[in-house]
């Protein structure tokens, strides 16, 4: 244990931090590494302060997959004996070059929550009732605004047609079950900071021109050309265009606060849309 009795977690990025920290109450002090919107966690370079926090750490959340290896260097440049490492890809299965935005998962949010418990109890197993009961109480009323939008989503809109500019939503398009026609190729280059093909390009556009989307879903933290042109392309297409972000906004937001500000504005592109 720490010094001050808490349990020392480092969580690579905030979504999963907020988390930690809401299912550790005040039995757990969480520092999560990037917490400004305006930081890319695929070319974070990690500070003295921040080996310092991994060098403390009793747990780590990274995400995985690719998304955060500098956190994997940090871990190695740090061996602490008996720290836990929690890695989200190699927790729900997911390979590196596979899509690495499991937070927009809610099945993987919840693998992640019971992980977390998991560890907080192989931790510090005399607090496990009072874990358990942060599992019970994030579960059923910090999470419920956020599972009622997924399910009502889900119900009404299922199958609509949407589009994307990167591959960040796609695992939230899945769960909700709309149908999201935009090329995986482009979604994906987009993502990864490359060109998406020529192909791909008129592809998005002709869905556009044509109105075969309902909705557009940009995320606003990786606007390059190509999707700020798409999207005022939507925009006076007058098809309903809708934001989701990388990383927590504001920054003092927690996980279910974001995500429900984010299914709600969707929700109403989607009514918008629909006419549901």
């Amino acid at each position: 244990m720490a010094p001050d009795g808490l349990l020392q977690v480092v969580a690579a990025e905030n979504f999963w931090g907020s988390i930690a920290s809401q299912l550790g109450g005040s039995r757990v002090h969480v520092t999560s590494v990037i917490t400004s919107p305006a930081t890319d966690p695929h070319g974070y370079e990690p500070t003295a302060a921040d080996a310092r926090a991994m060098a403390g750490a009793q747990m780590a959340i990274l995400n995985g997959i690719g998304y955060d290896s500098w956190a994997q260097k940090l871990i190695d440049a740090n061996p602490v004996h008996g720290r836990v490492v929690l890695d989200i890809g190699d927790l729900v299965g997911i390979k590196p070059g596979g899509n690495p935005h499991r937070w927009y998962s809610p099945s993987d949010v919840q693998q992640t929550i019971d992980a977390i418990i998991g560890n907080y109890n192989k931790l510090d197993p005399k607090n496990g009732g009072y874990f358990a009961q942060q599992k019970a109480r994030f579960e059923t009323s910090g999470l419920a605004h956020y599972r009622q939008l997924i399910a009502t989503i889900k119900r009404k809109y299922h199958g609509v047609p949407v589009g994307a500019s990167e591959s960040i939503f796609a695992p939230l398009a899945q769960a909700l079950g709309l149908r999201l026609v935009t090329p995986t190729t482009f979604l994906k280059a987009i993502s990864e900071g490359t060109e998406p093909t020529a192909s791909d390009k008129t592809t998005v556009d002709r869905q556009i021109a044509d109105g075969q989307i309902r909705v557009w879903v940009f995320n606003s933290q990786n606007s390059t050309p190509d999707v700020k042109r798409i999207t005022e392309a939507a925009r006076k297409r007058g098809i309903p265009v809708t934001t989701i972000t990388e990383t927590l906004v504001p920054a003092s937001a927690s996980f279910q606060q974001w995500q429900s500000h984010q299914l709600g504005a969707l929700a109403a592109a989607l009514a918008q849309a629909t006419g549901r």
